[in-house]
């Protein structure tokens, strides 16, 4: 079974125009992205003791 980083540091502070807007657009990728490889990795078995499907994957990673 592998393990999952539960304590990744968000970068979120309040950031105000078109550049901050932006970040938040490409950290919010990038967190989705993350999740979806994790999740991806996982069994089907894994997947279902935490309730999902891997039709679920990307709804969840969003």
């Amino acid at each position: 079974m592998s393990a999952v980083d539960t304590n990744r540091m968000s970068f979120r502070a309040s950031r105000n125009g078109l550049f901050g807007k932006m970040i938040d657009a490409v950290l919010a990728w990038n967190e989705a992205r993350i999740t979806r490889s994790a999740l991806s990795r996982l069994s089907d078995r894994e997947l279902n003791d935490i309730g999902l499907t891997r039709y679920d994957i990307d709804r969840v990673a969003r």
